[in-house]
Formats: C-alpha cells, sequence, structure tokens
C-alpha cells in the first residue's frame, strides 16, 4: 500500500507494505500496548507547527475526514500525510500521478485494490472526485480514515497504523508527527494551548481557538455553513457561545462597544483594524500581544500578532464588560 525510502549505509532501501487485499484484515501487533486516538477527538486544535507546515486545504481536509472515523484525531491522518508525501507536496513518482514501484499512488500513498476496496464499501466526500480516485485529496484522504476505523482507530490506533504500513519505525514516526501536530501543554499567555477556564472570555477564546485551520471565507459564517470563516464571522460565533449576541460585520461590531483603550486590553476583547471610515477586520485578543482571527482569503484562521510591520490597528472594544442582561453582574 505504501512505500518509503530508508537510507542505510549509503544505499537506499525501499520498504513497501504489502496490503493488497480486497478485504482489510486486522492486523495483530504482539510488541505494542493497544495506543487510543488522542482524547480529544477528531475536533483537537492544531499547533503553530500544524498551520505553518499543513497547507490549508489540506489541514481542513483531514480535519473534516477524520469525523468518518468518530473519535479519530485529525493529526494521525495529517502525520500519515506528511510522512508519506508532505502533504502532496512530493514530487516523487506516484504522487500526482503515476505509481511508485509498488503501485502505490495519491497524497495518501494507496495501492489500487486497496482503495477500490475502501471506496465500494463507504460512502466518499461529495467534494471528490467521480468516480473515486486515490489521486484526489478528498477522496485518499477520507479512505485513509476510513482504512484506519475498520483497522481498529480509535480504540487502537496503533495497530491501525501499523496495517496501513507494517514497520514499528512507521508507525512511530506518524505518531510522533500527529503529536507535533496538535496543541499542546499551555506555554503561556497569548497561546491558544493556554486558554482554560469556565469563565466567559475563556469559554469565547477556547471556541475561537478551536476553528484554527478552519478556511478563510468571504462572509463566512463557520464550515458546517458554507466552508469557513470571515473575520466577523468568527468572532460573532465565538460570543454567542457564551450567549452574547454581537452584529455581524466588523465595523457594527466596533460601534457597538464599549471602546476601550489599547492599554486597557483584556483576553477576550475585540481588536479593530482600518480607519474609522473603513473598519475592515477583527479579531479576538489573546493576551501577550497576541490574536486569533479569520485573516484573510487563502490564509486560515490562525494565531497572530497584534501588531505587525504596517498594520492600521484602529481600536478595541470589550463586550464581556457590559453587564449580563440575565444577571444584572459584569460579565467577567
Amino acid at each position: 500500500m505504501l512505500a518509503r525510502m530508508l537510507a542505510v549505509g549509503g544505499v537506499s532501501v525501499v520498504f513497501t507494505s504489502v496490503v493488497i487485499a480486497a478485504v482489510v484484515t486486522t492486523v495483530t501487533v504482539a510488541s505494542h500496548t493497544p495506543t487510543a486516538a488522542p482524547s480529544a477527538g477528531s475536533g483537537s486544535a492544531p499547533s503553530q507547527e500544524a498551520v505553518s507546515d499543513i497547507p490549508p486545504t489540506m489541514l481542513v481536509l483531514y480535519q473534516r475526514a477524520a469525523t468518518a472515523c468518530p473519535g479519530l484525531d485529525w493529526s494521525v491522518l495529517a502525520g500519515i500525510g506528511e510522512v508519506e508525501t508532505d502533504h502532496g507536496r512530493s514530487t516523487l513518482p506516484g504522487v500526482s500521478s503515476g505509481e511508485n514501484f509498488a503501485g502505490a499512488a495519491g497524497p495518501m500513498q494507496f495501492l489500487a485494490p486497496t482503495f477500490d476496496s475502501v471506496a465500494s464499501r463507504h460512502p466518499m466526500p461529495a467534494d471528490g472526485a467521480s468516480p473515486p480516485s486515490r489521486y484526489n485529496p478528498a477522496d485518499a484522504v477520507y479512505a485513509a480514515a476510513y482504512y484506519l476505523c475498520d483497522s481498529g482507530a480509535p480504540g487502537d490506533v496503533y495497530s491501525a497504523i501499523f496495517s496501513y504500513n507494517h514497520a514499528d519505525w512507521y508507525v512511530k514516526e506518524v505518531l510522533d508527527q500527529a503529536t507535533a501536530y496538535r496543541s499542546q501543554a499551555p506555554t503561556g499567555t497569548g497561546d491558544c494551548g493556554s486558554v482554560r477556564g469556565t469563565d466567559r472570555a475563556s469559554l469565547v477564546l477556547a471556541f475561537a481557538c478551536s476553528q484554527l485551520g478552519q478556511p478563510y471565507v468571504w462572509g463566512g459564517d463557520g464550515p458546517q455553513v458554507n466552508g469557513g470563516w470571515d473575520c466577523s464571522g468568527l468572532t460573532k460565533a465565538a460570543y454567542a457561545a457564551v450567549g452574547l449576541s454581537l452584529p455581524r460585520t466588523a465595523a457594527d461590531q466596533y460601534h457597538a462597544g464599549p471602546v476601550i483603550p489599547e492599554s486597557a486590553l483584556r483576553a477576550g476583547d475585540l481588536v479593530f483594524y482600518g480607519t474609522a471610515d473603513n473598519i475592515h477586520h477583527v479579531g479576538l485578543y489573546l493576551g501577550g500581544g497576541k490574536i486569533v482571527n479569520a485573516p484573510t482569503f487563502d490564509v486560515p484562521v490562525q494565531v497572530q500578532d497584534l501588531h505587525y510591520s504596517g498594520d492600521d490597528y484602529f481600536g478595541a472594544t470589550s463586550p464581556l464588560t457590559v453587564p449580563n442582561a440575565a444577571s444584572g453582574d459584569p460579565a467577567q
């Protein structure tokens, strides 16, 4: 199913798995303790390495396809995609066309009989090829998710990956890469990994951080609505997560106030860019001089600096400091 090149004593040695059966078989690995998928499930937040390394369309695709195997973390698919073909960017034979010497092809390196078997037994994505193709990224990633699920994931993700390519070194490499792609332990203020707590600011930021890697879509109200977010769609949805309704556009959100000076910024506040006549962008302040936002076309939701060279920072508001209408108490 897959091929990898190993350098041994200066000689290239090819390791090829031989998963060619039309029906997926369960592989038993005696030398490990069953490894469950990451507890965060398919929605775990991408790390900064993931956001910077994985092409935005592929990052979203890994996250979406993981839902085809409930409980499978998207990062496992991303780990396979990186190890196999650098997320489809490799120029080696059998990635974008043709086959490698073992017959593997496409961004997830399927043998034709294995891919055809998976595609015949599972619903393939609507945005895939017709008929399904192992060269089509959506078809390939969804097929990988189904294959892993059929092979024991998420209950024993180790065995599932081992069935994908029969080598312990391969499993370790995929799992190590998957770990690097997931947001890890808190690294301090200004990092999505540091967002904790049940106060409203933390919940607002937790929602926004859960959308890291989602694509920018003009007028976007989320991946389930129209495929992604625009800047004010993300902030509106993040505040809606705590029951607070914001206007839809960045300019209207700013004018809804209350306006605060930059020196008073706290985590969860809104920051705006533009001019008095054209407020064109809004993000959520994370703290530590960082924001989480949906930046612009072809740039996914990500963490960025509040200030950058040439920025047109305009001002900030703190909607969460408005008294809670239900209780009469301050929101924070």
